[in-house]
Formats: structure tokens, sequence, C-alpha cells
């Protein structure tokens, strides 16, 4: 079914006339405290009516959003991040346009250490898409509608009107329920729909409680060293045809598993003269 989806629409980007995207770049202030954000926390791009829900859900929903919003605020200014860029990667945090993707497993830490960038980032209509886009909202993401199993022309083609403004996109890309460390196609699709170029990251805990999900999800403990490596930008030609897609589609995948293997190996050199810490 998701094969079948993300093949309708890229079909239908080959029908569209695509727009030239705008690379100017407005000032943004980065990692400046929770606050809210200077745009709709629901992009304009999708659809901002969400799901009815019975009062015990809403109860559950309001009850996760601040106990999750707590955890990440009191434990991420404890963490000692480093971090660590290939040649060709973006310079900095901020530098946008970008398609980024990342493993499921790393989203608390990348939370918070990416926060109040205004990133575009896919979050389902779920239950569980619903209370993880609250929590992302509260620091300074901008959720756009629709998973990659259910709604995924209306998300994708959500945050390909995000790129064309400007604006930096973050993919799951395990997500929302695996199989884990497998990329999905969003970013391959985007980044030759609209010329924006491709990057992915990961970041290694030395110290975390790893939950018994899908994903493996980690939550940092306090203190912990954090190293987050990020990938050479990938860029894919506007007329890559299905057997260039899948060699992009092959180099995400390797990228993915590069920038893991390198955070894990050395996320214990942290606070050395080679991966300094950084304010965060």
């Amino acid at each position: 079914m998701l094969l079948s989806t993300i093949t309708v629409f890229d079909e239908g980007l080959d029908c569209l006339k695509l727009t030239a995207v705008d690379r100017r770049v407005r000032p943004t202030r980065y990692n400046i405290g929770v606050s809210a954000v200077t745009t709709s926390p629901v992009s304009s791009g999708a659809s901002a009516q969400s799901r009815p829900y019975t009062l015990w859900q809403r109860f559950l929903l309001w009850l996760i959003t601040w106990t999750g919003v707590v955890v990440v605020r009191l434990i991420g200014p404890t963490l000692r991040f480093s971090a660590s860029y290939e040649d060709g990667a973006p310079p900095t945090l901020d530098t946008r346009p970008i398609v980024y993707a990342f493993w499921h497993s790393c989203i608390l830490p990348a939370m918070y250490l990416w926060r109040n960038l205004q990133i575009r980032v896919m979050s389902s209509d779920s239950f569980d898409g619903e209370w993880m886009g609250r929590i992302m909202r509260k620091f300074g993401f901008v959720k756009v509608r629709g998973s990659k199993s259910r709604g995924a022309v209306r998300a994708l083609l959500g945050m390909r009107r995000e790129l064309e403004q400007g604006w930096t996109v973050a993919f799951t890309i395990d997500g929302p329920r695996g199989p884990r460390f497998v990329a999905k196609p969003g970013p391959v699709l985007l980044a030759r729909a609209t010329g924006v170029p491709m990057a992915v990251f990961h970041i290694a805990l030395e110290k975390a409680w790893i939950l018994n999900t899908w994903d493996r999800s980690m939550i940092p403990k306090p203190f912990s060293r954090a190293l987050m490596r990020v990938s050479r930008k990938i860029p894919v030609p506007p007329d890559a045809d299905d057997s260039e897609k899948e060699r992009f589609q092959a180099e995400l995948q390797a990228s993915l598993e590069r920038v893991r293997e390198f955070a894990e190996a050395n996320v214990g050199k942290v606070g050395t003269t080679e991966f300094p810490v950084i304010k965060s």
C-alpha cells in the first residue's frame, strides 16, 4: 500500500510544473529556550483539523505531552553535546532548506538539540502521532499532518510546499512503525522534486534508557555524553529516472548507517579536543 501511494505521488509530481526553491534564508535565532514559534504550529500546507478524541484520550494527550516536555526540559540541559560533520555537510544546524532524515530511536535528543529552528516535521493523525506532534510543537517544530503509511500524498505535498518556501524539513525515516533502520523513499522524492539536497544525522548517547518499543527509543540519562554526526549533502537531480532514484535511495540508507556507526563509535570521546562540547 505504501509503495503504491508513493508511486502515485511521484507520478503526480512529474505532471506538476516545479517552481524554483526560495533559497533566501531569514535570520534564525538558535536554541533560545522553549517558547512559542513565530509561525503556526501546524503548517498551512496541511489540514489543521484534529480527529475527535474521547475525554479519556484528551486527558492522556495532556498528561503525555506535558510529561514529555518536562522530561526533555529537565534532562536536555544536562547533556554534553558535540557535533561532527562530514566534508560537504551543511555547515550549521540552521542552514536551510535541507531535507533531513534520521532514525526514530534518537528523536528525544534530536528534539532538544534542534529546538526552535521551526523545522517542518511529518506527524500522523493517529493518537501516537498527536501526542508526539504536541511535544515537538512545544520545542519550536512545525507539524505537517499525515503519516508515511496513511495520508502520504497529502503530507509529502505539504512538505514540498514548505521546502519551496525556504524551510527545512525532517523525517524520522524508519517511522512511524518500522521496520527499524530501513529508510523510506520520501526524502529522495522530495529532493528530486524541489532541488533541495538531502542530509542525514544520528545522535548517539553514552548512557540512555532503552525503551521496549519497535524502534528501541533512547531516553538520555542526565549528564550523558551525546555525539551528533551529520552527513554530507546528497543532491538528487530533477531528471533522475527510476534506476537513479534507487541509487539515491541506497545512498540515503548507506549514509544513515555510516553516521550512526561513527557516532556510536566515538560518543565516548565527547569532551576531548577532537569532539569538544558545544553550547546547546
